[in-house]
């Protein structure tokens, strides 16, 4: 039987992503900042242990690791995140909120990814996903704006991008993945995108990754993205 992880499980993407898994006969890590309130969490049937994790504390992601020290996990899924501050521009930044966003996008899931690493590489499957967003092409910023969120999942690329070749002799790939703009709380109910196709298309290019497509930039529907 399969074990993924799920950082950022109780809503949303991470939700969706552990339904599914669970309803699929995998063993399922779902883990949040708050297990007590995560009820959807607890209706889900199946193989599934709630874990509380905070990702930017390195207590919790190392309690988490040690707790799970020897269990193999074939898939570990980065999906905690925040938008950050909205609306920062030149002239009205907000530089506290920026840093907050950069630890939460960029160096919890490096952070969350290097504990977890013994456990991914001891398994069938040995795969790390990160969770980005399509705003952290580089090539396709013409709108500017959203500084914050932008950089923190650029940064976010380049970390994952490393962690691939410095993973690859170990069997373990790592491909980032853009959900598309999806109706969860972060992108509103004016989103064109379902949760459930979302991460549908996900996991349908995530059940066919190969190390050949390590250090990869997916969207939702398997076709790359332009760093």
């Amino acid at each position: 039987m399969p074990t993924v992880l799920i950082t950022g499980a109780n809503r949303g993407i991470g939700l969706e992503f552990a339904r599914r898994y669970a309803a699929d006969g995998w063993r399922v890590h779902a883990a949040c900042r708050d297990p007590a309130g995560a009820q959807d969490l607890k209706k889900i049937k199946g193989d599934t242990a709630v874990h509380r994790l905070d990702v930017t504390e390195a207590r919790e992601v190392a309690a988490l690791a040690k707790a799970l020290e020897g269990e193999p996990i074939d898939l570990l899924i980065n999906n905690a995140g925040i938008y950050g501050a909205r609306g920062d521009g030149p002239g009205h930044m907000d530089y506290p909120a920026w840093e907050e966003t950069l630890r939460v996008n960029t160096l919890a899931p490096l952070r969350v990814s290097e504990a977890l690493l013994p456990n991914v590489a001891a398994s069938d499957k040995k795969l790390i996903v990160a969770i980005t967003s399509r705003m952290a092409s580089i090539e396709l910023n013409v709108e500017g704006g959203s500084y914050a969120y932008r950089s923190s999942k650029a940064a976010l690329n380049a970390a994952m991008r490393s962690l691939a070749a410095d993973v690859r002799a170990k069997g373990v790939a790592v491909a980032v993945f853009s959900p598309g703009w999806v109706k969860t709380d972060m992108g509103g109910r004016g989103a064109p995108v379902g949760v459930t196709d979302s991460v549908a298309g996900m996991r349908a290019v995530i059940a066919r990754l190969t190390l050949a497509d390590s250090g990869r930039f997916f969207n939702f529907e398997g076709k790359q993205i332009p760093w």
